[in-house]
């Protein structure tokens, strides 16, 4: 369980799916990648939204989701009608700072048992998701649990 955080405190996590295979960064891409000894995980900086008011309840804690190094967040858009998955240059603590929760930025951070899911805000009923098998890139789906892997483990950053 984490420990209770400071207001402007990301966590700090490196995250795998069922499969053991882990997020990393390639090309400006969050990928997971199959967990070999010399592969090194992306540490992923999650910082809880503070504008809970405008957001849904029951569906999770609102999060900001980045990337420590190089310093970039995650977010959601358009591509045609399909929502897509990004990353951009940035501090999640500008995000944090806005008047207005950055609800593209946003995914909702459900936790059942030792797996959480993340679902965007921008784009209910979206997850974020990798391909069943070998290295995939991070995207949206619906499938929640289905054909794509939408739960992930979250380990503690030492």
């Amino acid at each position: 369980m984490p420990k209770a955080l400071s207001s402007e405190e990301p966590w700090l996590r490196h995250i795998q799916d069922l499969s053991s295979r882990v997020w990393i960064l390639h090309n400006n891409t969050l990928t997971a990648v199959p967990r070999k000894e010399q592969t090194v995980p992306a540490t992923v900086t999650l910082l809880p939204c503070q504008h809970l008011e405008t957001l849904e309840k029951g569906k999770g804690g609102p999060m900001y989701l980045g990337v420590n190094t190089p310093r970039c967040c995650l977010f959601c858009t358009k591509d045609g009608e399909q929502p897509v998955l990004q990353l951009k240059p940035g501090s999640m603590l500008e995000l944090y700072h806005q008047r207005e929760p950055a609800k593209p930025s946003i995914f909702y951070h459900s936790k059942n048992g030792t797996t959480s899911t993340f679902e965007s805000a921008a784009f209910p009923g979206w997850f974020i998701a990798v391909g069943p098998k070998g290295s995939s890139p991070l995207f949206l789906t619906r499938e929640l649990g289905k054909t794509f892997m939408t739960d992930f483990e979250m380990i503690v950053v030492p």
